[in-house]
């Protein structure tokens, strides 16, 4: 395995060999199996381009070769920052044809990050669009690659000077025989390293994540598998496909081990969305919470013929029961919740459960060899309903970040566990989350679960969207803010939000003790709610007001 790894211990990946968990391919090879089965069908559409699998096939190998001419070697790191498009599909799949290690940045990504993917990588390469929005990639390649030399950079687009120019690349012709001389020597070990995913880097820079093509197709398969994908599924990506839930859980990659089609949407926008739900049949789309609940709150999926779309998924954070209900209610479709990381443990909720687990379970186990325990602090597992903190290993479940032994001694147990860091509950093999170990809010030595209270705030007629964060007290510590956004035409007064909660009959100090009315939450790129940055915002406020109050 790449130096810096760590592999999973010699008798236990014997033990998932032995029972077929990994297969022995490779990534481009799970897409060449459906290739082989009906070459002709659609397998992506993007805008007006329609590729067939075969075309998807030819494509990738193409651009394999001509990554090959240009100096990209086996386990040589790339740095991805490509958004939705198919010049992201050809070349993650060229360059896990070659050996090679896409690590897959965000489009929002800047100079910061940047610097530390590829310092932190050793990256060889870096895949830019030219310019999105007003900004220009090229610059930022530029700046940041002055201090890295020898980094090739591949441009979609208009490149650079001394930068290559992708699109022609995809675009020049090869002959078959040619492209089969120069891959014949170049396939990968399927227990090598195949991409490197991001961690959250909610404290601090994010960290790296080696999957290798044996756990990653794995990942694909169980969780097509639990999302019902098969050769009819229309898949819809809207959110990052470099981000783990839209490239493999089960995402772009998941649709094409079952060799259905991939649509990648342009934006998260109703019309956009419902059009092509509309145009291309799509039976499953991927969302977030916010998405959904601005879909929820807009008359535009009413001008659309939805009859097509049988589940709606939602991964990131927990979509609150109520959501759950007036999702199916107005879609006519079943709502699938996805739990996981990117790390490895995925969760879903079976798409037959019983009417209770649907609305409220934050999914199983995809995998059979998943080993999950509920924990408290001392380590110790807890009975089934009690809460704790999640730990797991298993079959696609990674043994440690990439060079970061200090990181692994904290977020690894000595048998082998990986520390999810959230709160939850188990009830059999089905997990209930209540927030992150962080999304506690401490007042005064009790402990406030912000997604318990989230969850009841939801079902409030006038709230469209809420988040409770903490706010600091000077007696307490710590106390609750809902940062709310209301329905369309409606206001929300904070005597009127206690009193709704006092209705409900929790406990008293879970109650939010401010409200603050906004019009949109900071989100990250993959659509999670920025909550440092709502304490930020609540704490500053205040302390303004303290200031005010004493002038």
């Amino acid at each position: 395995m790449l130096e810096g790894c760590v592999p999973w211990p010699a008798p236990i990946a014997a033990q998932y060999r032995a029972r077929g968990w990994w297969e022995g391919i490779t990534i481009p090879e799970l897409l060449e199996r459906s290739a082989a089965r009906h070459p002709q069908k659609t397998a992506l559409v993007s805008g007006d381009l329609r590729l067939s699998y075969a075309d998807l096939v030819a494509g990738y190998r193409r651009l394999a070769c001509r990554f090959v001419t240009a100096g990209v070697r086996r386990q040589d790191r790339v740095v991805m920052q490509l958004p939705n498009g198919p010049e992201f599909v050809l070349a993650y799949l060229a360059l896990t044809r070659i050996g090679a290690i896409p690590v897959t940045a965000l489009r929002a990504h800047r100079h910061t990050e940047i610097r530390h993917f590829l310092a932190a990588s050793g990256a060889a390469a870096y895949l830019i669009p030219a310019v999105l929005g007003s900004f220009d990639y090229r610059e930022m390649a530029r700046e940041v690659c002055a201090e890295r030399p020898g980094v090739k950079v591949f441009v979609a687009g208009e490149p650079g000077p001394g930068q290559a120019d992708l699109r022609s690349m995809i675009a020049e012709p090869m002959d078959d025989a040619t492209v089969e001389r120069a891959l014949a020597a170049l396939r990968p070990d399927p227990s090598e390293v195949a991409t490197m995913l991001l961690s959250g880097g909610t404290t601090s820079l994010s960290k790296l994540i080696p999957r290798t093509h044996d756990d990653y197709v794995l990942n694909a398969r169980l969780c097509g598998r639990a999302g019902g994908f098969g050769e009819d599924t229309v898949f819809m990506a809207i959110l990052p496909l470099g981000h783990n839930y839209n490239l493999a859980s089960p995402g772009m990659l998941g649709c094409f081990y079952y060799g259905g089609t991939v649509v990648l949407a342009a934006s998260g926008d109703a019309a956009e969305v419902f059009g092509l739900v509309e145009r291309e049949k799509v039976s499953v789309i991927a969302a977030v919470v916010p998405l959904i609940s601005n879909w929820l709150n807009s008359e535009v999926p009413d001008r659309f013929d939805l009859r097509s779309l049988k589940v709606i998924q939602n991964g990131g954070a927990r979509l609150a029961p109520e959501l759950r209900v007036r999702l199916r209610q107005r879609f006519g479709c079943l709502p699938q919740e996805i739990y996981g990381t990117a790390e490895g443990l995925i969760n879903m909720v079976p798409l037959d459960a019983p009417e209770e687990l649907l609305l409220t379970s934050s999914g199983v186990p995809v995998c059979e060899d998943d080993e999950i325990k509920v924990v408290d602090d001392e380590g110790r597992e807890v009975p089934d309903g009690e809460a704790g903190e999640l730990v797991t290993r298993g079959p696609y479940t990674i043994q440690g970040y990439y060079k970061a032994p200090e990181k692994n001694a904290e977020a690894f147990t000595a048998d082998g566990f990986y520390r999810m860091g959230d709160i939850v509950r188990k009830q059999g093999r089905h997990v209930f989350t209540e927030g992150r170990r962080k999304d506690l809010i401490n007042r005064g030595g009790e402990k406030i679960s912000c997604e318990e209270v989230e969850n009841l705030i939801f079902g409030h007629p006038k709230v469209k969207a809420v988040t409770l964060v903490a706010m600091p007290d000077p007696v307490f510590g710590e106390k609750a803010c809902a940062f709310v956004i209301p329905r369309d035409g409606e206001t929300l007064a904070f005597d009127e939000l206690v009193a709704f909660l006092r209705a409900q009959k929790i406990a008293s100090f879970k109650l939010p003790e401010r409200l603050e009315l906004v019009a949109e939450f900071p989100l990250s790129p993959v659509g999670k709610i920025l909550k440092r940055q709502l304490r930020e915002t609540i704490a500053a406020r205040m302390e303004a007001e303290r200031a005010g109050s004493t002038a």
